[in-house]
């Protein structure tokens, strides 16, 4: 017998095309392959040896035919070209290596070193992003980048014909964890389209080399504005259709906090003064008191807010000039046609613009206030157009059941300007006053108060509101007015987004919209982070509790839970959760790469601004009185601290059971360890640019 075979999956020997029981089968203790013992040339004499026994291929014994003493010349030529490799001591064990495969591939005496030559070129033209999805992302069945990509509820990604192939030979669990896949995910599955996006980007990185020139977009510069928003014909008409965007005629940045002043306006030489009226809320945007044009909130969740209009377009909002009640952005059903819809359909949260003024509530920070014709119930709102009303600060901030029945987020804004308003006839500007008494305040919840003192406070010395502690530096270019500075710090932007911070876009979240964390992907082929998809559900169960009227107790229904993207049932899916790790572990790789990208930069341009030489008086003064002089003094460079997150990836279940749904358990929360103090983390984010977003208003 010239060749050996083991038995195939189904059990069936594929020497004898038998299926022998299992009491004429060996299993190899290495391979774990299943062998007919009867077709085995050299079976084991005892049970002992049964026990460690090794197949064929395995223990490397061979059945010797006539076949094989022909090649065993050629096998002894290349044993001795491989112990000549050996013997080369000017190798290296990774050169070594690589001859040694040489010699297997192609049957050569000699290896030839252009194939080192073509191996570091290689990897010298290697893409970084794209090692790192080769590393993580690879279909377990193929072994290459998974080709329409499918993923699992246990968390694992396989090419969609392997997968459908898999599933069509009768398998009904996965190929890496062995976890049941559902039947209907089974027979239906979902593309992951925001891999599909990633691995394409990857791909077109190598591609396309970095020296490549960059694609020129086309943009009108400042001074090519109109000095009016609307200039067209049909923009005049009512409802101002077609309306461009005027000039910008200030020179501040468009995340600028605090009042805006005469060396900001290049034209009047005044800034903005309180007072100040314009026609509409374009006009308003061009003067920077208000940017934008429909949204009520300008700012931040993690920066803060820089301005706030007063519309009317809350009922709970109360004016009362010096100091009134403002509502937070959301709650309303916007999509579509509703976009003129005031009523309220859901509770408002801490979140996004809302998260922007309580942070400007917490810091102190000044918040420039415009009031609008449309505030119909306020006495203190200008007759036509807007009016800016100066600089307010937050005090408090609370949440409270609004007059429509769901909760709403509240602020209390107090004005402390240095000129005064415009409805009173005093000289001089406000003074430090006590807070007004807020009755809705007994029965408020999650209130948030000053702790620290205000970045915006009143100095008794020079009887005047300024900053008391250094304001926040800007993460937006400041519009200076000329178009080569605007054009280079465009180029420069696009530059330095980098292929990894375009892929960091793509993995994000579809409830927060942020770079995902603990990532898990839905059956629909959906991804979010693990605490939004928990908070998307809290309070729900999996089943629900009948009982008939007369209290005879009915059957338990299934409750269904719709994915927040789509009309999918994912309550399966929802009583025990995966993390989705090959995408995790993409995702931190490219955090890790592009913060020490960062580290680099930072740790150039600090060596770039230090000064390389020293004066030569110094120098001859030194030597005459006698003192010794270093002639290449050592540089020290002040390194930045680097910043390290943990993350604490949770077992327990997402929503495991009943008590789990009513009480969910934050699993989600990041333990972060912090080298440095906050000071630095805040100039840390100097380059960053921060997020718009909007608040409808009517």
């Amino acid at each position: 017998m010239a060749h050996q075979l083991p038995c195939d999956g189904e059990g069936i020997c594929m020497l004898c095309k038998t299926k022998p029981p299992k009491e004429e089968t060996l299993t190899c203790k290495t391979c774990i392959s299943s062998w007919h013992v009867t077709c085995v040339s050299s079976p084991p004499k005892t049970l002992v040896s049964s026990i460690e026994w090794d197949c064929p291929d395995c223990s490397g014994v061979f059945v010797v035919s006539s076949t094989t003493a022909a090649v065993g010349q050629l096998s002894s030529e290349l044993i001795t070209a491989i112990k000549g490799i050996e013997a080369d001591e000017s190798l290296t064990e990774q050169q070594k290596a690589n001859k040694r495969q040489l010699l297997m591939s192609k049957g050569k005496g000699i290896a030839d070193d252009s194939f080192f030559d073509e191996n570091n070129n290689k990897k010298n033209n290697s893409n970084d992003v794209l090692d790192i999805f080769d590393q993580n992302f690879t279909c377990s069945f193929c072994m290459k980048l998974p080709e329409r990509p499918v993923t699992t509820p246990c968390g694992h990604n396989f090419c969609l014909k392997c997968f459908q192939k898999w599933i069509g030979d009768g398998k009904s669990s996965c190929a890496k964890c062995r976890t049941t896949i559902p039947s209907k995910m089974a027979s239906q599955p979902r593309i992951n389209a925001s891999l599909v996006v990633a691995i394409r980007m990857a791909k077109m990185s190598k591609s396309i080399p970095s020296e490549a020139q960059q694609k020129v977009y086309h943009f009108q510069h400042n001074h090519q504005r109109p000095d009016k928003a609307f200039t067209t014909e049909r923009a005049k008409k009512a409802g101002k259709a077609n309306a461009c965007s005027g000039k910008i005629f200030v020179t501040v940045p468009p995340d600028h906090f605090g009042p805006i002043l005469a060396e900001n306006d290049p034209e009047r030489k005044q800034g903005v003064l309180v007072g100040e009226c314009w026609e509409d809320r374009m006009e308003c945007r061009q003067w920077g008191a208000h940017l934008p044009h429909v949204a009520g909130i300008a700012g931040q969740s993690e920066y803060g807010a820089q301005s706030v209009a007063l519309s009317g377009g809350y009922e709970d909002d109360e004016d009362h000039g010096e100091w009134f009640l403002y509502t937070g952005s959301g709650g309303r059903d916007l999509s579509g046609n509703k976009r003129t819809n005031k009523s309220q359909s859901f509770d408002q949260k801490f979140e996004k613009l809302n998260e922007a003024l309580r942070l400007s509530c917490r810091k102190g920070y000044p918040v420039r206030v415009v009031r609008s014709h449309k505030e119909k119930r306020s006495s203190y709102a200008p007759e036509k157009g807007v009016r800016y009303d100066g600089v307010y600060r937050i005090e408090k901030c609370w949440h409270k059941v609004g007059v429509q029945g769901f909760m709403v987020c509240r602020y209390l804004f107090v004005r402390c300007d240095n000129e005064p308003a415009p409805w009173t006839s005093e000289e001089h500007g406000d003074q430090p006053r006590s807070l007004p008494n807020i009755k809705e305040l007994k029965g408020a919840t999650d209130v948030t108060e000053r702790k620290d003192g205000p970045s915006w406070d009143y100095d008794k010395e020079d009887s005047c509101w300024k900053w008391t502690k250094p304001p926040p530096f800007s993460r937006r270019a400041v519009n200076t007015g000329n178009p080569e500075d605007r054009k280079r710090a465009r180029t420069r932007e696009a530059q330095n987004l980098s292929v990894r911070e375009k892929l960091l876009k793509e993995f994000s979240c579809l409830i927060c919209r942020k770079v995902l964390n603990l990532p898990l992907t839905t059956p629909c082929a959906h991804n979010f982070c693990k605490c939004c998809l928990e908070d998307a559900f809290c309070g729900q169960n999996f089943v629900r509790e009948r009982t008939y009227a007369g209290g005879r107790n009915l059957r338990t229904q299934k409750n269904i839970m719709k994915c927040p993207h789509c009309a999918h049932d994912i309550s399966d899916f929802l009583q025990s959760p995966q993390v989705n790790r090959e995408m995790m572990s993409v995702i931190e790789s490219l955090q890790r790469k592009t913060e020490e990208e960062n580290v680099k930069e930072e740790e150039s341009n600090m060596t770039d601004e230090q000064p390389e030489t020293v004066s030569e008086d110094n120098e001859k003064n030194e030597m005459q009185d006698g003192a010794e002089v270093v002639q290449n003094p050592p540089r020290i460079v002040n390194k930045p601290k680097r910043t390290y997150k943990r993350r604490k990836v949770g077992g327990d279940p997402l929503l495991s059971n009943q008590d789990s749904m009513k009480n969910p358990v934050d699993s989600c929360q990041e333990k972060r360890i912090v080298s440095g103090s906050p000071e630095d983390d805040e100039t840390k984010v100097g380059n960053l640019t921060p997020t718009s977003e909007t608040k409808t208003e009517d």
